[in-house]
């Protein structure tokens, strides 16, 4: 379901991502519900848990609580989707982990994929103080297995549930990940190049440490961890299969398209 995807792009365009990415998905729902569409698959975001204490690993019985317009609409959509479903009408919710990794319409405003690309053209890693915020990441490609899977499964057992998306592995806070990213760079590297990290902006509240014990628990298990992103990031740079265009920051080209319809 297309919905308005990360947190600047939901402050900017607020009454947009709400009539999408909550009224719009229990609309569509409801429609599926009426269709006689059997099993209805929300892909919401672990940002709902936003702002957590640091010595805290939440799960889908965790208090949510969402920080951003993104985050809020995602929570709204949870709770009104799982509310249409019944015993004939199967509604499962995917909260994902961070996106990372190549895609079609590459992405350069997610975390990793941002981080990667500054380090590979300026030697520089952008890091939203103070660096301590916890964050868990998911490989796309993990993601489209994730739900891959959920489709497949023919149990109704999991109705009205919720499971994070990822895997403990790609847990970490983003000083660490700055180190992650240095290293791989310079494990590629012929010159030993000195990777700095360049700090920006107010420290960061947000921070979350997810569980994903309950998505294991379904027989899935994610394939893909940072070091391979990061690396497959960087050979596709290299290569020139990848470069940074106007449509991989979501909201340069959101506003652009926005421009477009007057």
């Amino acid at each position: 379901m297309v919905s308005i995807s990360n947190d600047p792009s939901g402050e900017r365009f607020q009454k947009s991502t709400w009539d999408i990415n909550w009224k719009s998905r229990v609309e569509c729902c409801r429609l599926a519900k009426k269709t006689n569409v059997k099993k209805y698959i929300l892909v919401s975001s672990c940002s709902i848990y936003g702002a957590t204490n640091h010595n805290v690993v939440v799960n889908e019985i965790s208090e949510p609580n969402p920080q951003t317009t993104y985050a809020k609409a995602n929570r709204k959509a949870e709770v009104d989707n799982l509310k249409i479903a019944d015993d004939k009408f199967e509604v499962i919710v995917l909260r994902l982990a961070t996106a990372f990794g190549v895609s079609k319409r590459m992405r350069f405003d997610l975390a990793i994929n941002a981080m990667t690309l500054n380090a590979m053209n300026s030697n520089q890693i952008p890091l939203m103080r103070d660096g301590n915020q916890w964050r868990p990441f998911v490989h796309v490609k993990d993601i489209s297995r994730a739900i891959a899977h959920f489709c497949e499964i023919k149990t109704k057992s999991l109705n009205s549930k919720i499971f994070n998306i990822g895997s403990k592995n790609n847990v970490c806070q983003l000083s660490e990940l700055g180190k992650i990213i240095k290293n791989c760079i310079q494990e590629q590297s012929d010159k030993n190049n000195e990777i700095k990290i360049k700090w920006y902006g107010d420290p960061d509240i947000r921070s979350y440490n997810v569980c994903f014990k309950k998505l294991e628990e379904t027989g899935f298990k994610s394939k893909f961890d940072i070091k391979y992103g990061v690396n497959e990031i960087l050979n596709a740079i290299k290569s020139k299969n990848l470069s940074k265009t106007p449509d991989t920051i979501t909201l340069d080209w959101y506003t652009q398209l926005n421009a477009f319809n007057g």
